[in-house]
């Protein structure tokens, strides 16, 4: 059928407005892009918008110069390459039975509304402390692992995509011979790369920002990891701390200025997430049960 003429219209306007919503959201990114690469007399005029001035590298190189910051980004990688398998896997064994009918899974209320509680109240930062202390977990990856390794929000968003899942797909599984544990994994989780490719990016987004829990956990600034280190050590930085003997064994410290050192800072460490996110982003668009029922 040939599109109408108010379905044009509102085909353009549609483009029209997302388009400049995309531009909204991208000029601070281009603002913090440019004061990175601009020199410290631009940045203090407020003369930087969209394109840097004076051209310099000198934010960066001071970035990566920082003797921790190898080891932060490290303490990061690994949290991801942990942490990634481990929520995922909890949470799909969270979801799975909660996805069940009360006649399936006799226990389902209790356990629904057991982790709904957790939704609503949590234990607050010093008891959680506590805990990680008595239990050893402090300076080590646990403490940054565990805490919120079953995230509700995760859980709810698998469910709910676990129980738009045709039933008949999973009764003709179970007919065939398949256990719950065989048909979670060779029928259900196949049909739900979308909802899995979602989940995995939460994950990693929020186990990449996340800077709170290394600071309260870690005594050692080297077991910092990368948001941690950068709001310690970067978003702490002041041109007046620079000693003399280091701007004369480094003239081009000189430059340097903390919103521009701040602005590279945060590119340098937006970067990661924005590589990954295309491998992931096709499954978002991606039909939910796309090819489990045929006419």
């Amino acid at each position: 059928m040939k599109p109408t003429k108010g379905q044009k219209i509102f085909r353009v306007f549609n483009y029209i407005f997302l388009g400049a919503l995309g531009l909204v959201c991208l000029l601070p990114m281009l603002n913090i892009l440019a004061l990175s690469f601009s020199s410290r007399n631009m940045v203090n005029s407020g003369t930087v918008t969209l394109l840097p001035k004076e051209f310099t590298l000198s934010s960066y190189a001071y970035m990566l110069q920082k003797s921790g910051l190898i080891p932060a980004l490290l303490v990061t990688v690994k949290r991801l390459f942990i942490g990634v398998p481990l929520y995922l896997a909890l949470t799909i064994l969270v979801a799975y039975p909660l996805s069940k009918e009360s006649d399936q899974f006799k226990s389902r209320k209790f356990y629904v509304a057991f982790f709904f509680i957790t939704m609503v109240f949590n234990g607050g930062i010093i008891p959680t402390y506590l805990v990680i202390k008595e239990l050893k977990m402090l300076d080590t990856i646990w403490a940054l692992l565990l805490p919120n390794s079953v995230t509700m929000f995760y859980v709810l968003l698998m469910l709910n995509f676990f129980r738009g899942i045709p039933k008949e797909i999973e009764e003709a599984a179970l007919v065939d011979g398949a256990g719950w544990f065989t048909t979670m994994v060779k029928v259900y989780l196949p049909l739900s790369l979308p909802s899995l490719a979602t989940v995995t990016l939460f994950i990693i987004v929020g186990n990449w920002n996340e800077w709170f829990d290394g600071m309260i956990y870690n005594n050692h600034t080297e077991n910092y990891p990368l948001m941690t280190f950068l709001q310690y050590h970067v978003l702490n930085f002041k041109t007046s701390d620079l000693r003399p003997e280091q701007i004369a064994a480094n003239p081009a410290l000189a430059d340097l200025e903390g919103r521009a050192i701040k602005s590279a800072g945060i590119i340098l460490c937006t970067l990661p997430v924005l590589a990954f996110y295309p491998f992931l982003q096709k499954y978002f668009v991606t039909g939910i049960t796309v090819g489990s029922v045929k006419s």
